[in-house]
């Protein structure tokens, strides 16, 4: 409840004052601003003190304002960068320290390039390739030169080496995610790369590695396509592939650590996922007759550059799951304050469908049964679900998503919680920015959502008069607009509490 009453202080402080030119607020605030976003960074931000609305028809200019401050905030902070983005022909390489706390003793070499030595304009797509785990030397010369030869072109390409084997020969464990998202935030910022065709893909180690991050990080990506891989859907869910383009080829002979099998079970999820929400999950999943381990390659990279990411779904589901210890905290516009699990092994479902300025969120935990294993490992299972009782989350808003002009209705589990109107504040695009760190989502609005109440509050309310009454329109404290306060209650008018 800590936050919900949280919410409702910064509710009434945004509701104080009229919406002004907050472009030019950024600029007042740069200082404040580029503070939290230097403590974000640092992963210490702090609580960001802003109180400033939005006018609607100034949202744009705002977050071009906020995400310049980001970039210069990005600029000063001392860490390792990217190399400079030159030819990948050339072969120039850059290295990462990765912290100790996550991999002793690990450095990460990596290519970084365009795939080609033509003339090219406009933006480009990123492909990050994961090797397979044979000798590491060899298997990063083979990506690079796979890289430069039979991937798709034109292109810009990561291409790292594993820096520990062993145990550490992992692309998915927690210092690969420590990497993977500091290659996300940069390249969020590099002018050359298209911010919405960014593709994770590997070969048979990378390809369990890219399966298990396409899942993981399926917000952020335009699509995936492992290769002679499978894991075990229980690693890497396929519900939260709903809006990316997802590839997976393996031979249908290669029954090591039954990959085959693995890879089976993912296209038959895939096609019911697919049957039963048309549009959302576009795959390409194939066992190929005849071949083993060694498949052709060529095929992945075009098929996958053909799509382009949505960053603001109206629908998306959520399976939030520990993948080596860690739990994301955000998918797409949901934000976790509060994790409906148990234990950190216990896992919550989040449903997402925004229709007609409706948000409808499902939130279930779900635990998993075996009913196949082959060599001791679990392969195939069932699931069941259990509808959540407790913990908190945001759902952030913007105008792709709503008509922010206009009442914005929550449903939580079936019951509707929220009918009212929300306003549009600096802090919330901030705050959002520095979480996301993606161009995309810097979202002016946000409605907190508490489930064990069943209560949901918006971070800040419009100040509108009643055109009728000719005073300001009352809410009470889920939000919901109200004709009187004769009840007992706590409501909002003009920005203050009241208390009856």
């Amino acid at each position: 409840m800590k936050k919900v009453f949280t919410s409702i202080m910064l509710l009434m402080a945004a509701g104080t004052a009229f919406a002004q030119n907050a472009a030019e607020k950024v600029q007042e605030n740069e200082a404040t601003i580029k503070s939290y976003f230097t403590g974000s960074l640092a992963q210490n931000s702090g609580t960001l003190e802003l109180d400033t609305p939005i006018a609607l028809d100034n949202i744009e200019q705002t977050r071009a304002a906020v995400w310049s401050v980001w970039k210069s905030s990005v600029e000063a902070f001392d860490e390792e960068k990217l190399i400079p983005l030159g030819q990948l022909e050339d072969r120039k390489t850059g290295k990462w320290k990765l912290p100790a706390s996550l991999e002793p003793n690990a450095i990460m070499p990596y290519y970084w390039g365009i795939n080609t030595l033509d003339k090219v304009e406009g933006k480009l797509p990123l492909f990050l390739y994961m090797h397979g785990s044979g000798d590491k030397n060899q298997e990063w010369e083979t990506g690079i030169g796979l890289s430069l030869r039979r991937f798709y072109s034109p292109a810009v390409y990561m291409v790292p080496q594993i820096p520990n084997t062993g145990e550490y020969y992992r692309w998915a464990i927690q210092s690969k995610q420590w990497a993977w998202e500091k290659l996300l935030r940069l390249a969020f910022m590099n002018d050359t790369i298209d911010a919405n065709r960014i593709y994770f893909f590997g070969i048979s180690e990378g390809g369990y590695g890219s399966q298990r991050l396409a899942s993981f990080y399926a917000d952020y990506l335009a699509g995936a396509g492992p290769m002679a891989g499978g894991e075990p859907l229980q690693n890497a869910p396929m519900e939260n592939v709903a809006n990316i383009a997802f590839s997976l080829r393996t031979g249908a002979l290669d029954d090591g650590f039954g990959r085959n099998i693995c890879t089976q079970s993912a296209l038959d999820a895939a096609d019911s996922l697919a049957a039963a929400h048309p549009g959302y999950y576009n795959h390409y999943i194939e066992l190929i007759p005849g071949d083993g381990h060694s498949i052709d390659y060529r095929p992945t990279t075009p098929w996958l550059a053909k799509y382009s990411r949505n960053p603001h779904p109206k629908y998306f589901y959520w399976e939030n799951y520990d993948m080596y210890g860690r739990k994301r905290d955000g998918f797409y516009n949901l934000r976790v304050n509060s994790n409906p699990s148990i234990t950190n092994s216990d896992r919550s479902c989040f449903e997402v469908k925004i229709d007609n300025n409706t948000i409808d969120l499902t939130v279930n935990r779900v635990r998993y049964q075996t009913t196949y294993s082959q060599g001791g490992i679990p392969m195939i299972f069932s699931k069941k679900f259990i509808s959540a009782k407790r913990g908190n989350v945001t759902i952030y808003l913007n105008e792709e998503l709503f008509d922010l002009s206009k009442p914005v209705k929550v449903i939580l589990n079936g019951e509707e919680i929220f009918n009212g109107k929300v306003g549009t504040s600096l802090k919330t695009m901030v705050e959002s920015c520095a979480f996301y760190y993606d161009p995309e989502r810097l979202f002016p609005a946000s409605i907190d959502i508490d489930i064990a109440s069943k209560s949901a509050v918006p971070t800040a309310i419009e100040n509108v008069k009643d055109e009728k009454k000719n005073n300001e329109v009352i809410y009470d404290i889920s939000g919901r607009r109200v004709e009187n306060t004769t009840a007992s209650g706590i409501y909002i008018q003009d920005g203050k509490k009241i208390l009856k």
